[in-house]
């Protein structure tokens, strides 16, 4: 290529480019928002043991015994928040289910504190609940388990 002829490709090109800066589109940056990640209220270990218990109890559809000290209700709502938020793993739904319905789990465990004497401070442990279950189970006169 000559001289005149890179002289005029140059001039081209910057013709090229000016047109191009007319019809260049200019894409504002977009506007990010982060949600801060949620914090979550300190819970007692009985607590989040029995939220546990109770939900293993929710997927086996094995209520029974809990709803026989459901008072008030409390059950309608615990159970309407698990069935919108089953999609979480079990420990995050433990979280999240004790986040907004803590007071639900506790009204329960009062009304059992009172009618069978078990004593939610002491069951640490997922076997516990499920030895206070069949031990509840046994106690039913028109129970086959």
């Amino acid at each position: 290529m000559t001289e005149e002829e890179k002289n005029a490709q140059a001039q081209a090109n910057k013709e090229n480019e000016e047109e191009n800066d007319e019809l260049k589109v200019v894409m504002p940056k977009a506007n990010k928002t982060t949600m801060p990640a949620e914090e979550f209220k300190e819970q007692p270990d009985y607590l989040k043991v029995f939220a546990n218990f109770y939900i293993a109890e929710f997927d086996e559809d094995d209520l029974e015994v809990i709803n026989l000290y459901d008072e008030n209700h409390n059950m309608v709502d615990i159970n309407s928040y698990l069935l919108n938020n089953i999609h979480f793993p079990r420990k995050k739904l433990v979280d999240h289910v004790l986040q907004y319905h803590d007071h639900n789990f506790k009204n329960l465990l009062k009304v059992m504190t009172e009618k069978t004497g078990v004593k939610p401070e002491e069951m640490l442990t997922y076997e516990a609940w499920e030895k206070w279950d069949e031990d509840q189970r046994r106690q039913i006169p028109s129970s086959l388990s």
